[in-house]
C-alpha cells in the first residue's frame, strides 16, 4: 500500500512531498518526491493523549478508541486508577483486555495510590506486591500518578517501595503534586517523579519545568489549564505534552488533542513545537510502540487537509484506516459487565444535619469552575427547626458522599457555586474511591437522586421532582458503559442540559465538577464518605466551627 502527501518530519523540522510504502503494518520505505505542495494533504504522526483516565469518558476502552480515532488520536497514556479503586488489579486487567480488542495503542500504568488516602473507603487496595505484578506486565508502561506527594516527601515505606519497583523495571513515574513548588518540588522530582499534569498556574509550571520535570498541559471537561500553561511551550518544547486527564463523552465527540493543536497554532506557536507536544514527546518519554513516520516504524499516522483547518481526513493505526472523513471505522463492541456494589436505598432522614453544636460558622466547600482545587469558605449557616439546611438563595447547597461498598451513614456537608435552584444530582463517579456523591437543594431530592443510582448499581442521575428526572446507567464498575459511545454522548448531553436548564446549575460541566468534590488529595476542602476533609492539613475537620 502507498500513501502520498506532504510529510512533516518532526525530527529535522521539514515538510517534503513524499510517498510512503506500507508493508505488514510498518513503513517499509519513504520516497521524497520534492518540496511541499500546499494543495495536497499533509501526513503527520498521530496525536497522543499523554495522561487520561479512560473511565472518565464513561466509556470502555473499546468505545473510547472508537470516538478518539476520528480526531486523529492513535494512542493514550492511560491511568486505570479509577477502576482500580473499585476492582483492584482485576479492574486494571479488565481495561487492558478490553483495549486489546481494537486497533488502538493504549499504554496503561500501574496505579500507585489505591486507595488514594486512608481517609476514605475504596472497593479495593493495590499494594506493593500488586504493583510489582503489574509493572512486570508488558502492557504496563509506567507507574501511574503518585498522588501521595506527602508520602514521597516523608518517605512513606510503601510509597518508596513502589517507586523503587518502577526504577527496577526501568519504567517512568508520573507525578501529581498540585501547588508544590520550591525545595519540596525538588525533593519530589529527585525521588523519581518525571511529569506533572496538575500545574494550574504558569509560575508553578515554570518552577517545575526548570527543575527538569515534563509538564503536561491539561484541558479536560472540568480542569482547564491550557491558557495558563501554553506560554511555557516556546522555551521548553521538549518538556511539554498535551493531555485531557478526564474527558466526558460529549466533549470527546467534539474533539480531543486536535483541539489543543489548533488552539496553540491560533495563538501563533511554532508548528513543530506544537506537534512535539501533541505527537512526539509522549512517545519518547513513555517509550510507546507508536510510529513517528520513519522507515521501519509502525504505520501510525494521520492525514490532514491543511495546516490551518487541520481537518482529519484519515487516521491510520498499524497501516489500517481506523477513521475516515469524520467516521470511525472501529466496531461497536459490547463488553463484560463487572461491578462492586453493596448499598441499600437511603431515606431523606439520612441526609439531615442536626445542630448539635453551639451556633458558629459553617465550613463550606467552594467549587471553582474549570478547576479541581476548591476554596474553604466560612459562612453563617441557615438553621431551620434545629437543623442546618441548604440555602438556595445564597447558593449554599448540601453535598453528601454515600459509601457504596458497605452499609454506613452518609457523610454530609455544604457546598457553594453549583447554582442549583431545585432538585439534586448524584453520581457513582466520585474520585478517587467512587462512592456515591450528590449535591442538592433539599433532602428529599438528594435521596431520590442517590436511590436512582443505587437501583441502577451505578450511574449519573438528576432529579427535579418525582416525575422529572434523568438517569445514565453505568453498569461497569459504576464508572462505564459499553453502549455505543455516540449514544452515550447524546444521553450525557441531555442530562447535562437538564441540570443546567431545568435545575439551574451555572457550572460548565456539573457532573465532572461533582466527581472531584471527594478527591481528598486536591486542596483545600473536600468530602469523603467518612467526613469533611481539610486537604491543606490532610485531616478531617468539622462542618461547624464554634464562635469564640
Amino acid at each position: 500500500m502507498q500513501v502520498s502527501g506532504n510529510l512533516l518530519n518532526l525530527f529535522d523540522r521539514t515538510i517534503r512531498f513524499s510517498q510512503l510504502t506500507i508493508e505488514q503494518g510498518r513503513i517499509h520505505q519513504i520516497d521524497e518526491l520534492g518540496p511541499e505542495r500546499p494543495e495536497e494533504p499533509y501526513l503527520l504522526p498521530g496525536f497522543v493523549d499523554a495522561h487520561v483516565h479512560i473511565e472518565s469518558s464513561l466509556l470502555t476502552p473499546a468505545q473510547f478508541a472508537r470516538l478518539a480515532v476520528v480526531h486523529g488520536t492513535i494512542a493514550t497514556v492511560s491511568d486505570p486508577h479509577e477502576i482500580g479503586n473499585v476492582l483492584g488489579v482485576d479492574g486494571v486487567e479488565y481495561m487492558i483486555a478490553d483495549g486489546k480488542r481494537v486497533p488502538f495503542k493504549f499504554c496503561f500504568g500501574a496505579p500507585s495510590c489505591v486507595p488514594a488516602t486512608p481517609f476514605e473507603t475504596a472497593g479495593a487496595t493495590i499494594g506493593v506486591r500488586d504493583v510489582r505484578r503489574l509493572l512486570g506486565m508488558k502492557e504496563i508502561g509506567y507507574l501511574a500518578e503518585m498522588m501521595n506527594f506527602p508520602g514521597v516527601l516523608h518517605q512513606d515505606p510503601d510509597v518508596m517501595a513502589k517507586i523503587a519497583l518502577a526504577n527496577a523495571f526501568n519504567k517512568p513515574i508520573d507525578g501529581h503534586a498540585p501547588g508544590l513548588r520550591g525545595d519540596d518540588a525538588q525533593r519530589y522530582i529527585d525521588a523519581g517523579m518525571t511529569t506533572d499534569h496538575e500545574c494550574f498556574t504558569y509560575e508553578e509550571g515554570l518552577d517545575k519545568v526548570q527543575r527538569g520535570m515534563a509538564i503536561l498541559i491539561r484541558e479536560g471537561s472540568a480542569a482547564k489549564n491550557f491558557e495558563a500553561l501554553i506560554p511555557l511551550l516556546p522555551d521548553f518544547p521538549d518538556k511539554i505534552m498535551f493531555c485531557s486527564d478526564d474527558k466526558h463523552p460529549d466533549s470527546l465527540v467534539e474533539g480531543h488533542i486536535n483541539k489543543l493543536v489548533k488552539r496553540a497554532l491560533a495563538k501563533g506557536h511554532d508548528l513543530f513545537n506544537v506537534l512535539r507536544a501533541a505527537c512526539l514527546n509522549p512517545v519518547l518519554h513513555y517509550r510507546l510502540p507508536v510510529g513517528l513516520l520513519r522507515e521501519g516504524d509502525p504505520a501510525d499516522f494521520i492525514v490532514v487537509s491543511d495546516l490551518l483547518a487541520f481537518r482529519i481526513l484519515k487516521t491510520y493505526s498499524n497501516g489500517v484506516v481506523v477513521a475516515e472523513n469524520g467516521i470511525s471505522q472501529l466496531p461497536d463492541l459490547r463488553s463484560e459487565h463487572v461491578n462492586r456494589f453493596n448499598c441499600l436505598p437511603k431515606k431523606p432522614l439520612d441526609f439531615e444535619v442536626s445542630l448539635d453544636l453551639q451556633p458558629g460558622q459553617l465550613q463550606v466547600i467552594e467549587a471553582l469552575d474549570g478547576q479541581l482545587i476548591t476554596n474553604n469558605l466560612l459562612l453563617t449557616p441557615t438553621i431551620l427547626e434545629n437543623r442546618v439546611v441548604a440555602d438556595v438563595a445564597r447558593d449554599i447547597l448540601k453535598i453528601t458522599v454515600v459509601n457504596r461498598y458497605q452499609e454506613a451513614a452518609p457523610a454530609v456537608a455544604f457546598i457553594k457555586n453549583f447554582g442549583l435552584k431545585k432538585g439534586a444530582i448524584a453520581s457513582t463517579v466520585g474520585h478517587d474511591s467512587h462512592n456515591i456523591i450528590a449535591v442538592g437543594c433539599d433532602d428529599d431530592s438528594i435521596c431520590q437522586a442517590v436511590n436512582r443510582v443505587i437501583e441502577a448499581q451505578g450511574g449519573l442521575s438528576a432529579v427535579a421532582d418525582a416525575t422529572h428526572h434523568h438517569l445514565l446507567p453505568l453498569p461497569i464498575a459504576g464508572l462505564m458503559t459499553d453502549t455505543d459511545g455516540y449514544a452515550v454522548a447524546a444521553t450525557y448531553t441531555a442530562i447535562d442540559r437538564f441540570v443546567k436548564d431545568e435545575l439551574g446549575s451555572t457550572l460548565t460541566s456539573p457532573f465532572m465538577t461533582l466527581s472531584f468534590m471527594a478527591l481528598l488529595v486536591i486542596p483545600s476542602l473536600k468530602l469523603s464518605d467518612r467526613g469533611l476533609f481539610d486537604g491543606q492539613n490532610f485531616r478531617f475537620t468539622p462542618i461547624m466551627i464554634k464562635r469564640s
